[in-house]
């Protein structure tokens, strides 16, 4: 486990990309992967997204409900799901094999059939080296402010 000073050390922000010198090579594409699936979505250019995405993505939501990459792309293009804001802080990226694990923060301000909504999340995403390229395969929030 980390110690609070070591999250802090490496810690690497969208506003700021700090790097530190224990950063992977890895470390720094995945942590462009993600602020590049972050702007696709943001930016509505929804090829970029699919294209940073593995065909066997499963995206989950802050209400429990889950979209393949199918289900995703369809409710971002029709319209039902539009960001307007996202930020997201990555506290840490952890590389298992050809896995990547990032957590951090995810807060964004949103339409979701036609209503607005603030989402003020803790995420897991989950990037997978498939045939050298990095794919972006899993992702789950959880609403912050719960405790088990």
């Amino acid at each position: 486990m980390s110690s609070p000073a070591a999250l802090t050390a490496s810690r690497i922000t969208k506003e700021h990309h700090t790097l530190t010198q224990t950063t992977s090579p890895d470390q720094a594409v995945i942590q462009e992967l993600e602020d590049k699936r972050y702007a696709a979505v943001l930016n509505q250019d929804y090829d970029t997204f699919e294209d940073l995405c593995h065909a066997d993505l499963v995206y989950g939501h802050t209400g429990g409900n889950r979209d393949s990459l199918e289900t995703y792309l369809s409710k971002l293009r029709s319209g039902a799901l539009r960001y307007h804001r996202i930020d997201h802080p990555v506290e840490n990226i952890v590389l298992v094999g050809d896995a990547a694990l990032v957590t951090g923060q995810m807060s964004a301000d949103l339409t979701i059939n036609g209503s607005n909504k603030t989402l003020n999340n803790s995420a897991l995403a989950v990037w997978t080296k498939d045939a050298g390229e990095w794919k972006f395969v899993a992702y789950q929030p959880t609403p912050q402010g719960l405790s088990a």
